[in-house]
């Protein structure tokens, strides 16, 4: 068995959702922050079996699009006064996904 945890942007969180529930798999989702940008993102804890692997990660794959977008980003050197704003353009969405073995599985 398997444990499979994607991160996605909340705006492919939906599609995702309702991508997994198509194709027949169960998830537990959990509200999440990102890193960098400090952007909304969603993560979901999906538990397979070993043999459906490759068709989640499908799943996943075709429903977390990566694009590019543009940001303001400021960035402070030694003072206040020399804080910069500059328009930037990032690539965002996607998903990270960490796949880890799971020794046993209980559901109460």
């Amino acid at each position: 068995m398997k444990m499979v945890t994607a991160v996605v942007q909340d705006q492919d969180a939906a599609k995702l959702g309702k991508a997994l529930v198509k194709a027949g798999f169960g998830a537990t989702r959990l509200a999440s922050t990102g890193g960098f940008l400090r952007a909304g993102s969603t993560t979901f804890m999906i538990g397979i079996d070993d043999d459906r692997l490759d068709e989640v990660l499908d799943v996943i794959k075709h429903s977390a699009k990566k694009r590019d977008q543009v940001m303001t980003l400021a960035f402070s050197m030694d003072t206040v006064e020399s804080t910069v704003a500059a328009p930037m353009e990032v690539e965002i969405g996607g998903a990270i996904v960490f796949v880890q073995n799971v020794e046993q599985f209980h559901q109460f």
